[in-house]
């Protein structure tokens, strides 16, 4: 799904169709199993790809133990860089069987990430925990990556992997109230607004969604 032509675009524009193309791909798949049991289609579909950023250079997880060895030297000779996150929003027309999204849109949340300088036995013990094989950039801040920075400018939880606060302000709950207004009346009183989301890894389940308001999301 990440391969989309990294020269041909800015690490904002790479981040921001790929989250894109994961969100329309999910919203495709789990239409039809998502009106199948609510009657419905999905009213929002969330997705989000997350890269780090070094010298205009996009840094996603890496391919080998080498190569995220290699990010971490570049990212600690460094000292800082640049975590960009974006976030692809999906509404529905809560119509049944409508499998194209009637509102899109989509944005980035951009922090810089401020590293320690890193020993080569550091970077080794770190590679080791084979914490850094699934993180763009080749560390996790959540995790035991967080002890290599030193301070962030910007949304931390952007870092991790979700811009929380920057998805609040983009989200237009106006486009979910008329979900809800052409929703069932018992499907609208009964539950919060099921929201279907997708980040860097996630399932489908193309058979049914097994949770009243929940489906397709992600694994981790």
């Amino acid at each position: 799904m990440e391969d989309l032509d990294k020269t041909s675009l800015t690490h904002r524009e790479y981040a921001m169709q790929t989250a894109r193309q994961k969100a329309l791909e999910v919203f495709g798949k789990v239409e039809r199993p998502f009106a199948a049991k609510h009657s419905r289609s999905p009213s929002l579909v969330i997705g989000a790809d997350t890269v780090v950023v070094l010298d205009d250079q996009i840094l996603e997880k890496p391919s080998s133990a080498e190569d995220a060895r290699r990010m971490l030297r570049a990212l600690s000779a460094a000292g800082k860089h640049t975590v960009c996150t974006g976030v692809s929003l999906l509404y529905g027309s809560g119509a049944p069987s409508d499998a194209t999204p009637v509102h899109e849109h989509t944005f980035c949340e951009e922090t810089t990430v401020f590293f320690k300088s890193l020993s080569d036995t550091e970077i080794d013990a770190y590679v080791a925990t084979g914490e850094p094989m699934d993180k763009a950039g080749a560390y996790g801040i959540q995790g035991l990556g967080g002890a290599f920075v030193t301070r962030v400018e910007g949304d931390y939880q952007n870092v991790v992997g979700f811009p929380m606060a920057k998805f609040c302000e983009e989200l237009d709950t106006s486009l979910l109230s008329k979900w809800i207004d052409a929703a069932p009346s018992e499907r609208a009183a009964a539950a919060p607004t099921p929201v279907v989301a997708v980040d860097d890894n996630y399932e489908i389940n193309d058979e049914a969604c097994a949770d009243e308001d929940e489906c397709g999301l992600p694994s981790d």
